[in-house]
């Protein structure tokens, strides 16, 4: 292999550092978004999770995706790749695969909010039944999907796209790709807003993952600086929205950490679980000593359950 030109030059001595950096944060990445993931699956329901957090989440991930790979910069990346080695044209493009990981990540939460979205239950009262909430006060089972297709309309859309001008007028993508980034950047910091005002609303964590944030919120930052060290100031677009996300998702940390440890309501569950453990041992104890025997409660069927729509028998 020759010696790469004048522009390769620099993508073909990565060094060490800045892969490995980039490297381990793929993997949290994909660290940070399984608790997320699990607790979905676990609660069985994707209860206090707004759906317009998601649908802003998802097409603001959509467009930032777009955005590094429209972006002149990465096309050549790859076309670099035939002049230098394997090692350094995989250095140079994970940048590229930090969006993408991202984006599937947080797609995935699209299909659970979907899949496990609560229909039996009220959206602002896991406790209450969804006839006792009054119409327009929480998300419906429509609203879910409606966000789903519209998320997907919307990377079908900007896929397409994206092929005709990278045919039909190359010169164009550099200025469709600085668009995608800026809408990605709107859509980053409005995204939280309607999820914090949900989480204000329910007065608690709901099926939002504390994990999860707790690793995103620094690791944003730390993503933001590797990406900017990548493309420079010209990248801003790029990593800017990742920027103002973590800034948000921190306020979103600190309302849950509250509500979930601090807020008067969290205090009173651990109380009522004390009592209710307390009312448990005593009840097991007066079954052994006088010999009588204690019925468990009998369910009534009536009770609220958080059946989920898609997951039904």
């Amino acid at each position: 292999m020759g010696s790469p030109s004048p522009t390769c030059a620099d993508l073909a001595y990565p060094g060490w550092v800045q892969p490995m950096i980039s490297s381990i944060i793929i993997i949290g990445i994909l660290i940070s978004y399984l608790p997320q993931h699990i607790r979905i699956i676990s609660r069985g329901t994707s209860f206090g999770i707004s759906p317009w957090f998601v649908l802003l989440g998802t097409t603001s991930g959509t467009s930032a995706f777009v955005n590094i790979l429209c972006f002149p910069k990465t096309a050549v990346d790859v076309s670099c790749c035939r002049e230098i080695s394997g090692f350094a044209c995989f250095a140079g493009l994970l940048g590229v695969v930090q969006l993408g990981v991202q984006w599937l990540c947080f797609f995935t939460i699209l299909l659970l909010y979907v899949i496990y979205f609560p229909r039996a239950t009220s959206s602002t009262d896991p406790t209450r039944s969804a006839d006792s909430t009054p119409e327009g006060q929480g998300p419906t089972y429509r609203t879910a999907l409606a966000v789903t297709a519209t998320c997907i309309a919307y990377t079908l859309l900007t896929a397409i796209i994206s092929v005709a001008l990278a045919m039909r007028r190359p010169s164009a993508l550099e200025g469709w790709a600085n668009f995608l980034g800026v809408f990605a950047g709107v859509l980053a910091s409005i995204q939280y807003f309607p999820q914090i005002y949900t989480t204000w609303r329910i007065r608690g964590v709901g099926s939002l993952s504390i994990p999860m944030m707790c690793i995103q919120t620094p690791g944003g930052l730390l993503w933001a600086g590797s990406l900017a060290a990548r493309e420079g100031l010209k990248g801003w677009s790029i990593w800017g929205v990742i920027v103002v996300t973590a800034c948000l998702q921190g306020v979103l940390l600190a309302m849950t950490i509250y509500f979930e440890y601090f807020s008067p309501k969290s205090k009173q569950k651990d109380l009522d679980e004390d009592e209710q453990d307390g009312h448990t041992h005593g009840a097991g104890a007066g079954s052994v000593g006088d010999g009588s025997t204690t019925n468990p409660p009998v369910k009534s069927n009536q009770g609220v359950s958080e059946e989920t729509p898609l997951l039904q028998s």
